[in-house]
């Protein structure tokens, strides 16, 4: 599997796209691609290496993240795939960016499936198992490739930070806990690509994250 990391920066987010090499089947993380020329550079990098997008997967549905679902649905009539149980946040969508002074780039589109927990997301060779960790937000989830030895965290676990709590649905001793219970039993050398700034691991979180001390 490969990775390719995005920054785009309405909200910092990071989109991942990964992919299996010998099938190009594809899956991209969580497109926060506000501004055209973000989504240009998405659907570009997509197109010149021949990938095949399979899914589109939001580890939460806070407003930053599902910027450019809507761009992918146009483009590769492909809905976004996430937990039932943060899709009252889509009806939120525009409000939320009232809130933050500017208005939503594009309607939103319904999702097209609902993640459950332990559910396996395949491309070609390569399989994503679905780790539901709310206390970000109530229907978080974390996705886990064994194989590469890498977890795409959102906004649950960051380094040396974890996700706000202050949200409708989110709860901070909840996340403490599911994050301890869910991601640090993970292999120590498993790298986290968190959903804002640099990636870390589950054994440098274990030791060194303030919130676990």
């Amino acid at each position: 599997m490969k990775i390719k990391i995005f920054e785009f920066n309405m909200f910092p987010v990071n989109c991942y796209v990964l992919w299996d090499e010998q099938s190009l089947e594809a899956v991209v993380i969580d497109a926060g691609c506000f501004y055209e020329e973000e989504q240009q550079t998405l659907k570009n990098f997509i197109l010149d290496n021949g990938l095949l997008v399979k899914h589109v997967l939001n580890t939460h549905l806070h407003l930053d993240h599902i910027f450019g679902n809507a761009f992918l649905f146009r483009e590769l009539g492909l809905k976004a795939e996430a937990s039932q149980q943060d899709e009252f946040w889509l009806g939120k969508a525009e409000e939320a960016c009232r809130m933050f002074g500017f208005t939503l780039n594009e309607p939103v589109v319904p999702l097209g499936k609902y993640i459950c927990d332990g559910e396996l997301i395949s491309f070609g060779n390569c399989q994503l198992e679905a780790i539901h960790v709310p206390g970000h937000s109530p229907g978080g989830m974390v996705f886990y490739c064994r194989e590469a030895h890498a977890a795409f965290s959102g906004d649950v676990l960051f380094r040396g930070s974890i996700g706000r709590a202050d949200l409708e649905g989110g709860d901070f001793e909840e996340l403490r806990e599911q994050i301890c219970s869910r991601l640090f039993v993970l292999p120590e050398e498993t790298v986290i690509y968190p959903g804002h700034g640099p990636q870390t691991t589950v054994g440098r979180e274990k030791i060194s994250n303030p919130f676990f001390r």
